[in-house]
């Protein structure tokens, strides 16, 4: 693990909100926090730490649901932690579909790429955390430190992973870990 990250990505479904079972995530009422995961975007918060989400929303580009609905549920989600005094870097979507051919899909690291451009914060200083294969790809693509959660898609990632890839059951001991290694490098 970097010696002290000041900037964490973060997939969205999965890592901080349940997924749904069918289909996407295109209203507020349909959002559940995944264990933990509100508790530790606050450990982030309160130790500096700068936060950017990244996401893949193909059911966008697939005509499933609109961009207008995906930017309401960021825009309460923004204001949400906002109030609780948890500021965003941003939160960064890939809006087309799997077959699209764009830079930003994840595995691609289009998303993280542009997370790291706006937080000002160099690779090095960065770690993507995400529950799927494709969040750590695009990350390594990226250059940066990579973490996956046994939450959403992280509880069937299995040997896929490889084994230098740091492994956390939530996001909440995710945080635990990250400011634990932070202090001690200071």
């Amino acid at each position: 693990m970097s010696p002290s990250v000041q900037h964490v990505i973060l997939d969205r479904d999965g890592v901080l909100n349940r997924e749904l079972e069918n289909g996407w995530l295109s209203r507020v009422d349909q959002w559940e926090w995944e264990d933990g995961s509100l508790e530790a975007l606050g450990l982030f918060a309160a130790a500096g730490i700068e936060v950017s989400i990244v996401s893949n929303q193909s059911g966008i580009g697939r005509g499933v649901i609109s961009g207008q609905a995906v930017d309401e549920v960021h825009q309460w989600l923004t204001a949400l932690l906002a109030a609780t005094g948890i500021d965003l870097v941003g939160i960064f979507v890939c809006p087309h579909g799997p077959d699209q051919g764009c830079d930003c899909r994840k595995p691609r690291p289009g998303l993280v790429e542009k997370a790291i451009e706006s937080s000002g914060i160099e690779p090095e200083r960065s770690m993507l955390i995400g529950d799927d294969l494709r969040d750590l790809e695009a990350g390594r693509a990226a250059g940066v430190e990579v973490a996956l959660v046994r939450t959403g898609k992280g509880t069937g990632q299995g040997d896929a992973i490889g084994p230098d890839t740091l492994v956390f059951d939530n996001l909440l001991v995710a945080a635990g870990a990250i400011l634990e290694r932070s202090q001690g490098s200071r």
